[in-house]
């Protein structure tokens, strides 16, 4: 995805949320009859900009990185004597709450009703089915073998790949025994495995889990039989066509897609002797694999050739079809497995159980934004969702200048009484405003070094 497309559906991410966000504020706001001076989406020269009949000006601006609802509010200067009923100072403290609240709930609310779209669609993954084990690994030494079909980690079910995946994420950075369930595909016997975990993944730069326990999943052998040629490609300059079969590699025998991929991948810019079947005949070429470099930084080798995919077995497919209020209750359940993975993943940073070098900003975001738009709505609606809880998360961090410390403040005052000494307040807002910028400028950083 080109560079425009990229940014596009990054500002497209950032508005939308953004938008819910402030709009969860307005709406408390003028339920709690507070006067909202204006609505604005972005900061810096105004785009956009119309008032409507009771006063607030909505807003759009040029810089869509963030957005605010600015209402009356006797802190910020004089208020007019016939706006003063109207200002958020002169509301209850549980009025406040309600404001100040509302727009981490937005967010959530906006992750529901995303995930109870998708889950109307039905959730179709593949079953997790180990198709190799690596020497000396977590999964070798608790036991695991090929063909064993993982059903849940420590208690929890996982029938699909995604599921194995976030339950491995879950155990980041700890130490202690993991629990697999396993069964044979087709045999009624559970089986239960454990491994030991020591500081897993905590200095991981890069998160792997399923290499990092060992485990490479099941996928059916791919003969290694060209599909497409790639015009101007190493495989069309070496005189490759469609429905060329692959024979060996510098004398070592291809008997599946996947070796012949790894072989090339590893090779980048070096020549290899490949010997081929075209129909009856069998001839050798020559073939140098172009040098790939990742937006991770990762170096390859790329010859141009793609494959025919292949059918897989029907018990292999995990589907499950949802009524309305069945997908509600399951979107429900992923905003609230969501949340309590990213509240975990800060723990542990804070703790030092993971690296702090996981902690990623808008370039990370713009990127992730634009892959997942690659794959179709659906996989950037899911990343839509993910996003919108983790901004629901942030913004309720007891953190003055965000929501969770406005919040803070408002507890401490109803249970004392009275609002914090406007000193004691400034303090915090300085200070939270020191450890937010400090926290922008390390995902920045780590964003520019990954």
């Amino acid at each position: 995805m080109d560079l425009l497309s990229t940014v596009f559906y990054t500002l497209l991410a950032l508005a939308l949320l953004i938008s819910f966000h402030e709009f969860g504020h307005f709406f408390v706001a003028r339920i709690c009859e507070v006067k909202v001076i204006c609505f604005s989406i972005g900061f810096g020269p105004k785009v956009l900009g119309w008032r409507d009949s009771r006063g607030t000006e909505f807003v759009l601006s040029a810089l869509p990185l963030g957005g605010y609802v600015k209402m009356v509010d006797e802190r910020e200067g004089d208020v007019l004597p016939e706006d003063l009923a109207f200002a958020f100072t002169q509301k209850t403290v549980w009025q406040r709450m309600a404001i100040v609240l509302a727009g981490p709930a937005a967010n959530f609310l906006l992750a529901i009703l995303i995930y109870w779209a998708l889950f109307l669609q039905g959730v179709t993954g593949i079953v997790p089915i180990i198709g190799s084990i690596s020497p000396d690994s977590i999964a070798d030494k608790a036991g695991l073998k090929v063909g064993h079909q993982i059903v849940a980690v420590d208690g929890k079910k996982t029938p699909t790949w995604r599921k194995f995946h976030e339950q491995l994420l879950g155990r980041m950075g700890e130490s202690g025994v993991i629990s697999f369930t396993v069964k044979l595909p087709g045999e009624p016997a559970y089986y239960k495995h454990h491994g030991q975990l020591e500081n897993w993944m905590a200095g991981d730069e890069k998160l792997n889990p399923l290499s990092s326990i060992g485990v490479v999943p099941y996928a059916p052998a791919v003969t290694p039989r060209a599909d497409t040629i790639v015009p101007g490609s190493p495989a069309a300059q070496a005189g490759l066509i469609s429905g060329d079969l692959l024979l060996s590699a510098d004398n070592l025998p291809l008997t599946e897609w996947a070796a012949w991929v790894a072989y090339v991948r590893d090779r980048p810019e070096v020549t290899i002797d490949i010997k081929v079947k075209r129909e009856n005949d069998v001839f050798y070429t020559k073939i140098t694999p172009k040098k790939i470099v990742s937006d991770a930084g990762d170096v390859f080798g790329q010859v141009g050739i793609s494959v025919k995919s292949v059918d897989w077995p029907e018990n292999m497919y995990f589907n499950v079809e949802y009524g309305p209020l069945g997908a509600l209750a399951e979107a429900f359940s992923r905003t609230w497995a969501t949340s309590v993975m990213i509240l975990d993943s800060v723990k542990k940073m804070l703790i030092g159980d993971i690296s702090i070098k996981h902690l990623s900003g808008p370039i990370s975001i713009g990127k992730v934004a634009g892959k997942s738009a690659e794959y179709g709505l659906a996989a950037y609606l899911g990343f839509l969702a993910l996003l919108s809880v983790s901004l629901g998360i942030m913004n309720l961090l007891p953190i003055p200048v965000l929501d969770g410390g406005h919040f803070l403040y408002f507890v401490i005052e109803a249970i004392k009484g009275s609002p914090l000494p406007e000193r004691i307040q400034m303090l915090g807002f300085r200070a939270g405003i020191f450890l937010v910028v400090g926290l922008m400028s390390l995902a920045l950083y780590n964003d520019i070094l990954n």
